[in-house]
């Protein structure tokens, strides 16, 4: 419920502030066309940096491993796009602190470490990898009850 308030209302409110603010600084043409130049800009980078993601998320999977970590900087960067092209400054600062390369594979780091990631070959592992280890045997049932 907070993070619905912050982002409904909180944010739009601080960026009508900085908006405010800026324009009556600089003036509210130049406002606007840095509004534009900071969605032009980001976009670009979204574009280049996304184009790259995808790409080394293929390379894995004709490794055939699972692209998990390409998967979240991809989501990542959606998520930046999208607070790239909200009008605003202060969401442009958080769309571009995505576009970084270590912050996103930092944020990814932490973010991977709480997921639980499927692997065809291990079941499901949660948190870093684990190795495994096969054991072998055999086994009976032995049931307590007769029919």
């Amino acid at each position: 419920m907070r993070i619905l308030l912050l982002l409904f209302v909180v944010i739009p409110i601080v960026e009508m502030w900085l908006l405010i603010r800026l324009g009556s600084v600089i003036g509210a043409l130049p406002t606007i066309a840095l509004v534009i130049l900071t969605a032009v800009i980001g976009v670009a980078l979204l574009r280049h940096q996304g184009l790259q993601t995808l790409l080394r998320s293929r390379e894995r999977m004709a490794a055939g491993e699972l692209p998990a970590v390409e998967m979240l900087e991809a989501m990542v960067l959606a998520i930046s796009g999208v607070l790239l092209l909200a009008p605003g400054f202060a969401t442009d600062t958080l769309g571009f602190l995505g576009l970084v390369p270590p912050l996103r594979r930092w944020l990814v780091a932490r973010l991977s470490s709480r997921l639980i990631v499927p692997d065809a070959a291990r079941g499901f592992q949660s948190g870093p990898q684990v190795s495994s280890r096969t054991i072998e045997g055999e086994f009976t049932r032995e049931d307590n009850h007769r029919d």
